[in-house]
Formats: C-alpha cells, sequence, structure tokens
C-alpha cells in the first residue's frame, strides 16, 4: 500500500527544511525536527514499500535544495544545455534520494513492523498476523531508525566514490553535538543527531509519560554531554604560532583556463604572493593552471626568495605530469626543498571519467571540463615538512572524506585545503563546503587552512570554530596566525570503526528486543 499523498508532501517538506540547518543558514535544530518527522511518519506505514516511498519524497527534498548547486557547474561553467543541466541535476538528487528510500525500506523490515500507537486493537488484530515479530516501538524510535538512517549516511559516503555531502552530522559543527566529533567523526555525530529526532518522536508520542520522560532525560544527557565534550582538549599545541597569508585571487572560473586570460592570472597570484610576510603563505588549487614544469622560471624564483625572505615556504596549487598521467597537484617553494603533493580522491565526470567507453563522450562532447580526466597521485602520502611545520595537504573534496584526511595523523600537525568552488558561482556550496572542513578540524584536532580561489578562506581552530574569513567573490589575502598541534584524538585512532561497531551494535539490541506479536492474547 502507497503512503497518502499528504504524507508524501509532508516528508518532502521536511527534507526540504532541512537544509536550512546547514551553512550559510546554520539552523542546526531543524534537521532533527525535520528526522523526527520523518520517523513519525516511518511509524504510520503501512508497509515497508511505504515507508521507503516516505523515504525517498524525505531524501527527494533534501537532495534538490541541498545540492542545486551542481547545475550552476553543469550549466554555467559546464555548457550542458539548460534542459539537459536541470535534468542531470534532479536525476542525480532522485539517484541519491534512494537511499533514504532503502533505510525507510529497511527499517520496516529489520525486524519491525511498524504497528502504529494511534490504532486501536482491534485494527491490530486484523493487520498484523499473529506470531509477527514486533521491536517495541521506543526501540525502533530511538534505535532502529537512527541506526539504520546513519548507516546508509554512510555508505552514500562509500559507493561510487562516494558523496556524503548534507551527512546530519555537518549541520552540528558549531552545536553542542560537535563535542562527539573528536570521538566518533561526523558519522557519530549524525548518530546522536538521529538518535536526537528519535527522542522526540517518542515525546510526540507518549507526551509526558513515563517513556516521554526518560526520553526527555536522556536527550539532555546527550546534548549537555556533547557541550561538556567541547571542552575536552584532546591535542596540544606544539611550538609556537606561527604566521599565516591565505590568498584569494577570485579568478572567474570562465576565465581560469583561458589562454588569453593566463598573464593576468599569474600576475595577480604573484602580485598578491609578494604582499605577504607571513612564514606560511597558500595559494589555491591549480591557481597557476599550467604544468608544474610550464611555470615560468622567473616567477619560480621570485616567489621562492620572497618565501625564504620570510623564513618560510609558499604552498602553490597546480598540475603536474609523468608517465602515470596529469595531476591536480600542490607544489612548495621556500626555505626548504621543494616538496609536491598530488592529489588521491577524485570527482568522478569533473576530475576522471568513469567507465570511460560509456561515458567518455559525455565528458568530451557534452560538458567542456578542462583537465577532466586526471590520474591519482598515492593514497598515503607523507605530510609536507614546510615553515616548521609537518602539513597534510588536501584538494577540494579530499576535505569531505574524514577516514581519508587521518591517514596523515599524528604526524601532522596542521591541515590545510586548496580548493576552487568558482564552479557553483554564487551558490551556497562554498559555505557548505568550509563548514565541512569544521568538522575535520574537530575530528583531528588540528587547525585547519582553506586558501579558495572565490571562498571560502578561512582559518578554522583546532575547535572546528571559524576564526577568520574572507567576503567571498572579493581579491585578497587572509593574513593571521596559525599554530601546530600534536596528539592523537580517539576518532584518528579509530577511524569510522567506532561508529560502525555501535551500528551493529544497535541493530544487534533491536533484533533481541523483538517480541511475538500475538493477536489471540489481545
Amino acid at each position: 500500500m502507497s503512503p497518502s499523498r499528504k504524507s508524501l508532501l509532508v516528508s518532502f517538506a521536511a527534507g526540504l527544511s532541512c537544509v536550512t540547518g546547514f551553512a550559510p543558514l546554520g539552523l542546526f535544530p531543524v534537521p532533527v525536527l525535520a528526522l523526527a518527522v520523518l520517523f513519525h511518519l516511518w511509524t504510520k506505514a503501512d508497509t515497508p514499500r511505504a515507508a521507503g516511498w516516505l523515504g525517498f519524497a524525505f531524501g527527494l527534498g533534501l537532495f534538490v535544495a541541498g545540492i542545486s548547486w551542481i547545475y550552476v557547474a553543469l550549466h554555467d561553467y559546464g555548457g550542458m544545455p539548460l534542459p539537459l543541466a536541470a535534468l542531470a541535476t534532479l536525476l542525480f538528487a532522485a539517484f541519491l534520494a534512494l537511499l533514504p528510500a532503502l533505510a525507510g525500506y529497511a527499517q520496516a523490515r529489520l525486524p519491525n513492523v511498524n504497528i502504529s500507537w494511534f490504532r486501536s486493537p482491534e485494527e491490530d488484530k486484523r493487520t498484523q498476523p499473529a506470531g509477527r515479530f514486533a521491536v517495541p516501538m521506543p526501540v525502533t524510535l530511538g534505535v532502529l531508525m537512527p541506526a539504520v538512517w546513519v548507516l546508509l549516511e554512510w555508505l552514500r559516503g562509500m559507493i561510487f566514490t562516494g558523496f556524503p555531502w548534507l551527512t546530519l552530522g555537518y549541520a552540528h559543527s558549531d552545536s553542542s553535538l560537535a563535542g562527539y566529533a573528536p570521538l566518533l567523526g561526523v558519522y557519530g555525530v549524525s548518530l546522536v543527531a538521529a538518535v536526537s529526532a528519535g527522542l522526540l518522536a517518542i515525546l510526540w508520542r507518549e507526551r509526558w509519560s513515563r517513556q516521554g520522560r526518560s526520553a526527555v532525560a536522556v536527550l539532555l544527557a546527550l546534548w549537555v554531554g556533547g557541550a561538556a565534550l567541547r571542552g575536552v582538549e584532546w591535542t596540544q599545541p606544539q611550538g609556537e604560532p606561527f604566521t599565516v597569508a591565505l590568498v584569494q585571487g577570485n579568478i572567474s572560473q570562465d576565465l581560469k583556463f583561458n589562454g588569453d586570460a593566463l598573464a593576468g592570472t599569474l600576475e595577480t597570484y604573484r602580485r598578491l604572493a609578494l604582499q605577504s610576510e607571513a612564514r606560511l603563505t597558500v595559494l589555491p588549487e591549480t591557481a597557476i593552471p599550467l604544468l608544474r614544469e610550464q611555470v615560468p622560471t622567473e616567477l619560480v624564483e621570485q616567489l621562492r626568495l620572497h618565501a625564504r625572505s620570510n623564513d618560510g615556504d609558499i604552498m602553490i596549487g597546480s598540475f603536474e605530469h609523468d608517465a602515470g598521467g596529469y595531476y591536480n597537484s600542490v607544489f612548495t617553494l621556500g626555505s626548504a626543498d621543494e616538496q609536491h603533493y598530488r592529489k588521491n580522491h577524485l570527482v568522478p565526470f569533473g576530475e576522471f571519467i568513469p567507465l570511460r567507453a560509456v561515458f567518455g563522450a559525455l565528458i568530451n562532447d557534452i560538458l567542456h571540463i578542462p583537465m577532466g580526466d586526471l590520474a591519482r597521485g598515492g593514497e598515503r602520502q607523507p605530510p609536507l615538512e614546510i615553515a616548521g611545520q609537518r602539513i597534510a595537504a588536501n584538494i577540494c573534496y579530499e576535505d569531505v572524506f574524514g577516514e581519508e584526511i587521518i591517514r596523515a595523523l599524528p604526524q601532522a600537525s596542521l591541515l590545510v585545503n586548496f580548493t576552487n568552488d568558482a564552479w557553483y558561482g554564487d551558490s551556497y556550496a562554498a559555505d557548505q563546503h568550509n563548514q565541512i572542513s569544521q568538522l575535520r578540524a574537530l575530528e583531528t584536532g588540528r587547525m585547519m587552512l582553506r586558501a579558495t580561489n572565490t571562498g571560502v578562506t578561512s582559518i578554522i581552530g583546532a575547535d572546528g570554530r571559524v576564526l577568520q574569513q574572507l567576503p567571498q567573490h572579493q581579491q585578497g589575502v587572509l593574513r593571521g596566525m596559525a599554530q601546530g598541534y600534536d596528539g592523537t584524538t580517539p576518532y584518528v585512532r579509530w577511524g569510522n570503526a567506532a561508529t560502525m561497531l555501535l551500528l551493529l551494535g544497535m541493530l544487534g539490541y533491536a533484533w533481541l528486543r523483538r517480541t511475538v506479536l500475538s493477536a489471540s492474547a489481545r
């Protein structure tokens, strides 16, 4: 049996509202409330299929609103015709919505029969067969549904190279739940938020009964506990603070790879870099849109000497080439020997072509993306030893994967992200991306420096708080102080394994709490 149109619309609207919980609005309670609505609707679903449709409607609302900026990249800068770009964005959102749909279907099958507490015993006798297993509703809402939801979020971050954007935990970069990030990572924060949603759904159903009061008590404990964890210093400062300069060139994407504009681009970054008196100067992703060996020798020497005059180093985004192919990379100039980092986690269709025989024409004939077929750098590249630090570099989309960022730890003392979000114009993609970097700082107990082409260029503290940032779509240099850190957070030690064990434990607990529903006993 399919859910009613009203239920589908309510679920879609709840998913749509979730986006306000993420940057730039940051209304973090909204996604928790929205998920509570979805959980409530799931309990009223008559069949697993109906629960799946409700999950799909929720996911469609979430992703249509939350990743609409993909249209800008496809149409405005990728050259895809408007109808095709709009359709591609919608289809991608619908594809992502299949995972919330699967979550809805799975929670109704494992092994819950979703007996609504609003039904009478007589209705239950007519609709539920005797001898059917059921999980008590508080366990369903507070344990089973949250565990399945987060498990499917984790799966979304893994399949087809992963797309963990809009994972629920990112909405809590500045809430008290962020205290759980150094322990359990972003999926752990998602789990606490999802459990909170389940507890709110219990409270809605039970009001101020014993179970309702218990739900409030657990809810308060989770949020107060997160606030207390925010005060824990998992890592320690290493050495003295040092000066940094993060360069935002604000080169429009339609000019970035324009040969006629190249001289202006090089001059912009030369001029801004030479303004820096910092020990560490950082230029954004592919700031110099040339292969390393093509960068003018005069420019290289000028930048190297300037960095040495500051007793430091400069990090520059560019491309590299060797027998293995072309790479999105970073190279350094200055007091230390020249070092390199090559991007490992590439974006499908933007940086490499999956199933080339099938999709090669799409990239070559429909989308016009420069350097759209790159090679991967090594999976475990050593930190860059420059400016007195051991720097874990990550390029653009790589900072979305916490389990990959921690590969360079605990050796690395500082995280530096190189990004070009000019592909997404004036959308909120850059704000969402900056918020994701906040979670990486929290998980690792390290500062994160973000040098971007058009924004958000920022300095993020080891506690995940944004200390400084430049206005978007303006040329400038963000000058500030940074601090290296030493030590290991629990998340660096365990990665996502601890959260996965929690999820399995919760699913196991729900399984053990099964009871046999006997209609004849009523």
